[in-house]
C-alpha cells in the first residue's frame, strides 16, 4: 500500500480573476437589491396616509371604523418596513461579501450570501451559482485559508 502526499491545490491567476469579477458583481447586485428594496416604501406611505385620515376607506359599503383604519395603516407600515429592512440588510451583506471576496476573507460568509442571493431571480441566481462554483474549488479554498494569510 503506497501512501502519496496530498496534492495541494495552487491558487491561479484565473482564480484571482474570477474572485475579482465576482466581487464587482456582488457590489453591483447589492446596489440593485438596495434600490429595489425601497419599493415597499410605497406601502409605508399608504399606511401613514390611512393613519392620518388622508386615505378614504370603506368597509361593507360604508365608511370603515377607526379601529379598522388603524389596523390597516399599522399593518401596511409594519409589513412595508419589514420588507425594506430585510432588503437593505441583504443588500448590505451582498456588498460586504463582495469586499470579502476581493480580500479573500470569510469563506463561509461568502458561501452563505451566495446561497441567499440565489433567491433573487434571475441575476441573483446566476451570481449565486457562479459564486458557489468558484468558492467550492479546492484552490480557492486554499486562498481563503487564515494560516496562509498570517504567513504572507
Amino acid at each position: 500500500m503506497s501512501t502519496q502526499p496530498p496534492v495541494l491545490a495552487t491558487f491561479s491567476t484565473e482564480d484571482a480573476s474570477h474572485l475579482r469579477l465576482l466581487s464587482i458583481f456582488h457590489y453591483v447586485l447589492g446596489g440593485l437589491t438596495a434600490l429595489f428594496s425601497l419599493f415597499p416604501l410605497i406601502h409605508v406611505g399608504i399606511g401613514i396616509a390611512a393613519l392620518s385620515g388622508g386615505l378614504p376607506m370603506e368597509s361593507n359599503g360604508g365608511p370603515a371604523s377607526l379601529g379598522e383604519t388603524r389596523l390597516f395603516g399599522w399593518m401596511f407600515i409594519a409589513i412595508g418596513s419589514l420588507l425594506v429592512m430585510s432588503g437593505l440588510t441583504l443588500a448590505g451583506f451582498m456588498a460586504y461579501a463582495g469586499r470579502c471576496l476581493a480580500r479573500r476573507r470569510r469563506h463561509t460568509l461568502c458561501l452563505v450570501v451566495a446561497g441567499l442571493s440565489c433567491m433573487l431571480m434571475p441575476l441573483g441566481t446566476v451570481l449565486g451559482v457562479f459564486t458557489l462554483i468558484v468558492l467550492l474549488r479546492p484552490s480557492v479554498k486554499v486562498a481563503f485559508d487564515p494560516a496562509r494569510i498570517a504567513h504572507d
